[in-house]
């Protein structure tokens, strides 16, 4: 083999490594087999790339407030099913179905449904659910 092929072979395998070390495993961050419910106020939305959030203030029954965080989908994605920064902005009510993190210090979701409370709008299934 040739110095230029080991080399470019030796290039590939770094590059392909670091990108699938980069990319964080959901079932480590987040218990796949749990569900938890948050219904609140929208604070911040950001639709990026590799993942979008949704920041939720949710009053808690001693009436404090939490922000939560919750992971969505990659913006490409949502920008394919016509979900842009403008479909949700802060102050919107939400109501959101998700798969509760490992810390529960975080306050850390990962979306499957999100609805909002105005309009019914929503986003995501739950197996078996019906959206209409």
């Amino acid at each position: 083999m040739s110095p230029r092929f080991i080399a470019l072979l030796v290039a590939l395998v770094v590059v392909s490594g670091t990108q699938l070390a980069a990319h964080h495993s959901h079932a480590s961050t987040y218990f796949e087999d749990r569900r938890t419910d948050i219904e609140g106020d929208v604070v911040q939305v950001s639709i990026r790339n590799p993942h979008s959030w949704v920041h939720v203030k949710v009053k808690q029954a001693n009436g404090s407030e939490l922000i939560w965080a919750v992971e969505w989908a990659a913006g490409a994605q949502l920008n394919r099913v016509g979900i842009t920064g403008k479909t949700l902005k802060a102050g919107d009510r939400v109501k959101i179905t998700g798969a509760p993190g490992r810390n529960p210090n975080d306050h850390r979701l990962e979306m499957i449904v999100i609805r909002r409370m105005s309009d019914g709008w929503t986003w995501g299934t739950l197996p078996g659910e019906v959206v209409g």
